[in-house]
């Protein structure tokens, strides 16, 4: 006997149980009440156990046919949530989206998708919090969340974005009163501008092919913000170690400058990470696609 065989079956078997009624459950379902009368006995010859005790006044399920029915119930409950997962697939983006992410990260890159998702989704509107605290997605009440990290997310349901590459950044005329910097070795020697580590040293990362260096350097200015830390560099104030989301434009300003561009140093990557339901909404499908796109 194919486990297929009787799901036909099952399906007829779970409605007679929740109407009690043979009459019933072929109006339910569309069919003969004489089609339902015997596709269940056809069922209890496979299963070899009776089911249902059938009377001229009523039906009554047998203990078997009761336990039977709760397997029948949970595979229904199921093919019922793929059904709706597909209608919602195909239907139009509408509510609200409840978007987190880290403070500086979302004004720069999230915000830019957002508007452009809010423009082409007219049923959808957004709450956007940026905060720089640690966020639980399933607690908050936010439908997507934005993290960046180094190791993969310990959340279950989350999408790639972008790699995020740190990089040293100087204004070009800063550059210019102190000298040719060659390599990391040159670097101790100078200020820098610095998002975390400690007050006074920090020791930055430098990699190239097999070479592997860390430099311990002098931080002359701390912040707990890259926009910060941006503006200080272009004010000439020091060398500032930064993410290349926050320097682009003004490395194609003018304004600042790489410096050591061929050293790879710290790379850290941004998720998307989902709320751990089953269904994933057309408005929340719809914004990571047009997310990656953007980041990609």
């Amino acid at each position: 006997m194919s486990d297929f065989e009787n799901l036909h079956g099952m399906i007829i078997f779970a409605k007679v149980v929740e109407t009690l009624s043979y009459t019933e459950a072929a109006k339910a379902l569309g069919l003969a009440k004489s089609s339902v009368s015997k596709e269940i006995s056809a069922l209890e010859v496979r299963l070899g156990a009776r089911l249902l005790q059938r009377t001229t006044r009523r039906i009554q399920v047998t203990e078997v046919g009761m336990t039977y029915y709760h397997y029948c119930y949970r595979i229904l409950h199921e093919v019922k949530s793929a059904d709706l997962f597909i209608r919602q697939f195909h239907e139009e983006p509408t509510g609200s989206l409840r978007v987190v992410a880290p403070v500086t990260f979302g004004c720069q890159c999230i915000v830019p998708a957002l508007n452009h998702f809010v423009a082409s989704n007219i049923h959808v509107s957004v709450d956007l919090d940026l905060t720089d605290r640690p966020v639980n997605l399933e607690d908050d009440g936010f439908d997507i969340a934005i993290a960046i990290t180094r190791e993969l997310p310990e959340h279950r349901q989350y999408r790639p974005l972008m790699d995020i590459a740190w990089g040293l950044y100087a204004a070009p005329d800063y550059l210019k009163n102190i000298g040719t910097i060659a390599s990391p070795d040159d670097l101790p020697r100078h200020d820098f501008i610095l998002f975390r580590g400690p007050a006074h040293t920090i020791s930055l990362p430098f990699r190239k092919e097999k070479q592997k260096k860390d430099i311990e350097v002098r931080s002359r200015f701390r912040a707990n913000n890259s926009i910060a830390l941006l503006n200080s560099a272009m004010a000439q104030t020091g060398i500032a170690y930064l993410p290349n989301y926050i320097t682009q434009e003004a490395v194609a300003r003018g304004d600042l400058v790489q410096i050591l561009p061929e050293w790879e140093m710290d790379i850290y990557k941004s998720y998307v990470l989902v709320k751990s339901d089953n269904f994933i909404s057309p408005r929340v499908r719809l914004f990571i696609e047009d997310l990656q796109k953007a980041l990609k």
